[in-house]
């Protein structure tokens, strides 16, 4: 597998990862959106093959030659259990590519401006040292998929979990993870982890909620950030290998996919969920996992 170059190729750039800059000045907001889901076509490859449902998505090129030689945000394709709900398309392709843009335009980091969109199967899967998978409380995984994601985190690879609330959707996504890893176990990663200090300072794990529950919480006398009643705890939790490196991590009970979709659609929810949440943790999580 290719995934051990792809971190060594993509650790020196990450040390140049700078906090200075201001979240106020790159915040680019590009108008307001519509707020629906977009179609996506069965056989697009990446991202910006989706039609944007929020502001658009930015756009950018790098160095002619070096295309390959960059940061993926990968998003896994899965088939979803309908009873819970959910599915893999949510917040695509602004999520991914506007948590790209940023990576790309407050950092040295030089990030695929496409991103991609890949079944666990897929023999490419080995290029890209991240997995994101959105709403694993619907996650329901074939037999062929297990071996192949076994093998993926093995062999390196690191995989984020976002976007699901509840006891149900955790029991769901833990037990789908455990026919993958059945040896290992989620474990609570605790705020002084170097995770969350190794660019931003997070001192809280905070939650994100979709975006009509985190602009309606502005005028909320509880300020009510939790999709359900069961989900008011925010939980990251994560699966180590026998070094400790983070394999799999998942952040329970929040949803950043919406603070980087959401971004440009309302000063509330952009400067309390998207600035101050969001972005520093995904931010932290792609410099640290490529770094480690």
């Amino acid at each position: 597998m290719k995934l051990k170059a792809s971190r060594l190729n993509l650790a020196a750039a990450l040390l140049f990862l700078t906090a200075s800059v201001a979240f106020a000045q790159w915040r680019g907001r590009r108008g307001w959106g519509t707020g629906s889901e977009s179609f996506i076509p069965p056989d697009a490859r990446t991202a910006r093959q989706v039609e944007s449902h929020s502001t658009e998505t930015p756009t950018w090129t790098n160095t002619t030659g070096f295309a390959t030689d960059v940061f993926t945000f990968t998003r896994m394709k899965y088939e979803h259990n309908g009873l819970r709900g959910g599915g893999w398309g949510t917040d695509c392709p602004d999520s991914d590519l506007n948590l790209s843009f940023r990576l790309q335009q407050m950092t040295s980091l030089r990030v695929d401006p496409d991103g991609r969109l890949i079944r666990a199967t897929d023999p490419d899967l080995a290029r890209y040292p991240f997995l994101y998978i959105v709403e694993p409380g619907a996650l329901t995984l074939g037999a062929e998929e297990v071996v192949a994601l076994r093998k993926y985190l093995e062999n390196g690879g690191f995989l984020l979990l976002d976007d699901f609330w509840g006891e149900d959707q955790w029991d769901n996504a833990e037990m789908a993870l455990r026919e993958v890893l059945p040896t290992r176990r989620f474990v609570e990663l605790p705020l002084s982890h170097a995770l969350y200090s190794c660019v931003f300072k997070i001192t809280a794990k905070g939650q994100v909620p979709n975006y009509r529950l985190g602009t309606l919480s502005q005028n909320d006398p509880e300020g009510r950030t939790w999709e359900r009643e069961d989900a008011t705890e925010v939980h990251h939790r994560a699966i180590l290998d026998d070094q400790g490196r983070i394999m799999v991590l998942a952040l329970h009970n929040t949803d950043n996919g919406d603070g980087w979709e959401r971004e440009g659609e309302n000063d509330y929810y952009f400067h309390n969920f998207s600035e101050k949440i969001s972005y520093p943790l995904g931010v932290n999580i792609v410099y640290y996992i490529m770094t480690h």
